[in-house]
């Protein structure tokens, strides 16, 4: 069973998750339920790293606002890690097992109710922030981009339906793929996740493949076991192209150009 997380101080976040605990019963500080349990937590969930010392679960999903310096209103989807310097939650150079098969269920299922979020871009981040050390699948459902958005709680019940509707359904098993290259908001990745067969793993933009040495990427590898694949966005690796073909002739993983 996936245990479903938010802050108790983050809007969007509270907002999804006291919509879902309504038909939750109540057992010290968790909300049971019949596809998944649900905590509201009063630190913030990118430093929520400590969340095995007290809770056993198959995956951990965080209930997030997403915020965004061009305002681009976009609801969100992403995996968990820290390439460099741990900025925002987590530990250095530190990737959390990702949860694939969920996040493309849950984009493709944002996807096919589109006209309710018309203003609204779908799509996933690279992998970034916290936390990190957990080990078991670790994904981040988002809310963009403002405190309007994340103030308005008939915006974040819509997304918290479909996050039901997720759950409630059985997830099918996709050939996974790590990601490499391309920017933050991933257009050739997210292509793939919503009309292509492949659910993605990490996800490694091209402006953290400078931070990509041997050890780091033997890491990602690890942490990506269910991968198969390596999706390539070829012109979106930069200076460091010849390094990550170097990286990847050392593994089974097939490469796919995109």
């Amino acid at each position: 069973m996936e245990l479903l997380v938010a802050y108790r101080y983050d809007s969007a976040g509270y907002n999804m998750a006291n919509f879902l605990s309504q038909e939750m019963i109540l057992d010290g500080d968790i909300f049971r339920g019949k596809y998944y349990d649900l905590i509201i937590i009063s630190t913030p969930v990118i430093s929520a790293d400590w969340l095995e010392n007290k809770y056993d679960y198959d995956g951990f999903v965080f209930l997030s606002k997403h915020a965004a310096e061009s305002g681009v209103l976009a609801l969100t989807c992403h995996s968990t890690g820290n390439f460099s310097e741990a900025k925002f939650g987590g530990n250095d150079r530190q990737i959390a097992i990702p949860h694939p098969n969920l996040q493309k269920k849950y984009l493709q299922t944002l996807q096919k109710h589109q006209s309710d979020f018309s203003e609204f871009q779908i799509t996933i981040e690279a992998t970034h922030h916290g936390p990190t050390a957990l080990t078991k699948p670790t994904i981040f459902i988002e809310i963009g981009t403002t405190e309007k958005q994340w103030t308005d709680k008939s915006l974040c019940i819509s997304v918290a339906k479909l996050v039901h509707q997720v759950f409630v359904n059985s997830l099918s098993e996709n050939p996974v793929a790590i990601c490499f290259g391309g920017t933050h908001y991933p257009s050739k990745f997210n292509v793939e996740l919503l009309k292509g067969k492949y659910a993605l793993g990490t996800v490694i933009p091209k402006h953290a493949l400078d931070d990509l040495d041997k050890e780091l990427f033997s890491h990602i590898i690890l942490q990506n076991k269910m991968a198969k694949f390596a999706l390539l966005d070829w012109r979106g690796l930069g200076k460091n192209k010849q390094k990550i073909l170097n990286f990847l002739e050392s593994t089974s993983l097939e490469i796919i150009k995109l």
